[in-house]
């Protein structure tokens, strides 16, 4: 693998998976970059960031590490391998250390929480029972997806990945955001993760903020070159 350029590495939100990437993908690759879109395990905060530090050790080179909404999360705490040359924030949450995602929303958007999401109680193995989220496919473009097509917005609900209900409680030990340069691009109408919560965490941590208005949680899939753009001037920074 080429060291010369930095490599992109994308890491999907729960109740989501990497298919959502892919007209990001189509971008970059126009733009001459290597792209991974890691499968997020969605298992807990520790356990994903984890599994993403082992995948990044395999990279040669600089990374731009790319983390939607809980992806966010997950980039924050891995993000400090020390490949990593930059981070880029899309429609996310950039929490400090020991601050979870239900604490920043009872803080700055109180009642906008995960009320919606199902919950599901599965066995896993070795760890017993635990609960899992979705979103419930009748209102899915409502909540994640309001600026897409209604059946491409049905079709991402039914590629959803389960993501365990710990992650809103889970918070990082570490914040890469205070050692690296950041981005981060605010989704207004986002009505998965309030934009309030995107907005000032991504001003708490400096980071270079781009805002679209009337763009959904679902922006990686509404506005792909929007989001290659963002994550390309973040490559070229670097």
């Amino acid at each position: 693998m080429s060291a010369t350029r930095p490599t992109v590495v994308l890491v999907h939100d729960g109740c989501s998976d990497a298919a959502t990437w892919v007209g990001v993908v189509a971008e970059l690759h126009r733009r001459g970059l290597t792209v991974f879109a890691v499968a997020n395990p969605l298992r807990g905060l520790a356990h994903d960031a984890a599994y993403l530090g082992s995948l990044l050790a395999g990279i040669d080179g600089p990374v731009v590490l790319v983390g939607h909404a809980y992806g966010g999360a997950v980039i924050t705490e891995a993000g400090a391998a020390p490949n990593v040359a930059a981070l880029v924030y899309i429609a996310a949450y950039l929490p400090d250390v020991g601050e979870s995602y239900d604490g920043l929303v009872a803080r700055h958007a109180p009642g906008q929480g995960g009320a919606h999401l199902l919950r599901s109680a599965v066995h896993t193995l070795g760890a017993g029972q635990a609960t899992e989220l979705t979103v419930p496919r009748e209102c899915y473009r409502s909540l994640v997806a309001a600026d897409l097509d209604p059946e491409l917005a049905q079709a991402l609900a039914a590629l959803q990945r389960p993501v365990a209900e710990r992650v809103f409680s889970d918070a990082p030990t570490v914040t890469a955001w205070r050692e690296l340069p950041s981005w981060a691009l605010v989704t207004g109408a986002d009505q998965a993760l309030p934009p309030e919560v995107q907005r000032f965490t991504a001003e708490r941590a400096g980071a270079r903020v781009t805002e679209l208005a009337e763009a959904s949680h679902a922006v990686a899939v509404s506005r792909p070159s929007a989001v290659a753009e963002l994550i390309h001037e973040a490559a070229r920074g670097i």
